[in-house]
């Protein structure tokens, strides 16, 4: 299954709603799969109410098209604090900020990486990682990416001390 071309489809029906389709996940198991529709609202958070509104037009566009095989569920939310990256827009929309990936295949024995975004062109990204520096892979190269929320911006953590670092040590 292509998840971009669903994901362009989702986009083309949440247009009404003045919503967007920011990715799609498909999570395959046993019997029952479960498809997973992150979407967005242009300058406002996402609401139940529009994840009502977007699971009712998908729904009703999956039983006409069916392009899904076997049985199924639907899950529509909002990309949250955490939120995925499933583009190369996407990672460049966000370049500062700290991201976890796992690429398909290990760069330098890595193929989990966690650090900043420094510079995405075209397909090509690049991410300062603690303790081995900058690193640049493909966006193709790409199975999962995730924001690192920076609880302390969003006031769910203290501000760490001024000089904390080398509290509690003896000299």
């Amino acid at each position: 299954m292509d998840t971009q071309s669903l994901a362009h489809r989702f986009d083309e029906v949440l247009a009404d709603l003045e919503l967007t389709c920011f990715g799609v996940e498909w999570i395959p198991s046993g019997g029952q799969g479960t498809l997973r529709v992150y979407i967005d609202a242009e300058g406002r958070e996402v609401d139940i109410e529009d994840c009502e509104s977007a699971s009712r037009e998908l729904s009703a566009i999956l039983d006409v098209e069916d392009p899904l095989p076997g049985h199924y569920v639907l899950e529509v939310s909002s990309p949250g604090i955490d939120r995925p990256l499933f583009t190369a827009e996407h990672f460049s929309r966000f370049v500062g900020d700290e991201v976890k990936v796992t690429l398909k295949a290990p760069i330098d024995n890595r193929r989990r990486l966690r650090g900043r975004i420094v510079q995405v062109d075209e397909a090509q990204i690049a991410v300062d990682v603690d303790g081995v520096g900058r690193m640049q892979f493909e966006h193709a190269d790409v199975e999962s990416a995730r924001l690192v929320p920076d609880w302390v911006a969003l006031g769910y953590a203290p501000a760490p001390k001024k000089g904390a670092q080398g509290a509690g040590k003896k000299h």
